[in-house]
């Protein structure tokens, strides 16, 4: 069973916005078997979404269409489908008494006659409620295809897809299995990962398939089947990953989407009942903002010093003038002495240190463009390792980040 998605709006055209409501629809339509065939950005013009509508129509089963339904007349979506499924628009009364709640309760002031105009909707279309947004959804039909319509505000988007869209595809329509397992790896580059598990992936099954999904410092697996009978795609994905971590379980960390590195270090400090601290200079602070977007990080997170500047350094977290003298800013021994002296500062167990020349320019280092050192401070004692992430800076900065990440995860799982 196949979709497409499409998103109306210029300012997602011009780059004014980002589009995340692709995403979450596709994720939503997956986990019900629905595959996403192809996603579309298209401009607010009638003709565009006219053809746009046509060409898609027969060729999938289902097009969800975000955008264009607000209340000012740059808004043309209604009026187009209208048009597409040669119909008018009514006055939909549960709708309006809806809006003018919401206005009221809202915003304290009496529904304007263009609030109230968000209840027009197609006479041929099934009213999706939006309970958090005055722009109901729209559910039609024409030919073999759904064309279902939804805000393009996305927590009022995300309410109708969960609450609404995908309810009723799973009760209008039958649909295969699909499965995914994601295994996140992390130290290792995506050709040495595809060496070691040649001839694992050689022998998957014919309906496995593998995806390498690549990033700075990391690997994610992806496997993915489809299928009718879901207890053999099930145990299949269990059994081939279960041979994967036999080969590489040295460098898995995690086994789903959204098991990140910060994910499953927080885990693992929580289990452990120990605390993380970190000193960045190199990173600017995007170790701390890495591990405060977990929620509930602040039960094993202590703290950060962005000690940007050389001073900063020596007067926040002590680390010693003579070695900066001695070994430049940029070594193992101020690595070191800023994981250390983090370690102290914040009363932590652990503790990460980087430093390093993120570039473009050289600075006031010796060191090479790339050229980083991360500390790493434990209950017994300090250790650094020294690595050249290249080019650009924010490469630099995000392998770095996640290297410290990476490094403390090693170090814990040893105890």
């Amino acid at each position: 069973m196949k979709a497409a998605v499409i998103t109306v709006g210029d300012e997602i055209l011009i780059g004014q916005i980002v589009d995340t409501n692709s995403g979450y629809i596709a994720k939503a339509l997956d986990k019900i078997g629905v595959h996403v065939h192809e996603m579309l950005s298209i401009s607010d013009d009638r003709h565009h979404i006219l053809n746009t509508l046509a060409a898609l129509q027969n060729r999938v089963e289902v097009v969800i269409i975000t955008g264009g339904l607000g209340p000012t007349k740059d808004d043309v979506t209604k009026m187009t489908l209208c048009e597409y499924f040669d119909d008018h628009l009514v006055r939909n009364e549960e709708v309006e008494a809806h809006v003018i709640e919401l206005i009221e309760k809202a915003l304290k002031r009496p529904a304007s006659q263009i609030n109230k105009d968000q209840a027009l909707v197609p006479s041929k279309s099934t009213v999706l409620r939006n309970a958090v947004g005055t722009a109901p959804g729209m559910w039609l039909h024409k030919g073999n295809t759904v064309f279902i319509s939804l805000p393009g505000v996305p927590y009022e988007m995300k309410y109708l897809i969960d609450n609404e869209v995908v309810p009723r595809l799973v009760k209008e329509f039958e649909r295969p299995y699909i499965l995914h397992k994601t295994i996140l790896t992390y130290g290792q580059g995506e050709s040495i990962v595809a060496e070691r598990i040649e001839d694992w992936e050689n022998n998957l099954p014919a309906f496995v398939k593998l995806a390498y999904l690549p990033s700075p410092g990391k690997v994610r697996l992806r496997l993915s089947t489809q299928g009718a009978d879901e207890v053999l795609l099930r145990d299949t994905l269990e059994a081939e990953t279960a041979k994967l971590k036999d080969i590489i379980g040295d460098i898995i960390v995690g086994f789903d989407e959204d098991e990140t590195i910060e994910v499953v270090l927080g885990k693992l400090l929580t289990q452990k009942s120990l605390t993380l601290a970190a000193a960045e200079s190199c990173t600017g602070g995007r170790i701390a903002q890495t591990l405060t977007s977990v929620p509930g990080s602040s039960v094993y997170f202590k703290g950060s010093a962005v000690t940007y500047a050389t001073a900063s350094k020596v007067a926040i977290l002590g680390v010693p003038q003579s070695s900066i003298d001695e070994h430049s800013v940029v070594s193992a021994a101020v690595a070191e002495a800023m994981a250390l002296g983090a370690q102290k500062v914040f009363g932590s167990d652990y503790a990460v240190a980087t430093t390093g020349n993120a570039g473009p320019a050289k600075g006031e280092a010796d060191a090479g463009v790339g050229t980083v050192y991360i500390g790493v401070a434990t209950p017994t004692g300090v250790y650094s390792e020294k690595f050249d992430f290249g080019q650009p800076r924010e490469k630099v900065i995000e392998r770095a980040a996640g290297k410290a990440l990476e490094m403390i995860y090693q170090e814990i799982l040893k105890n």
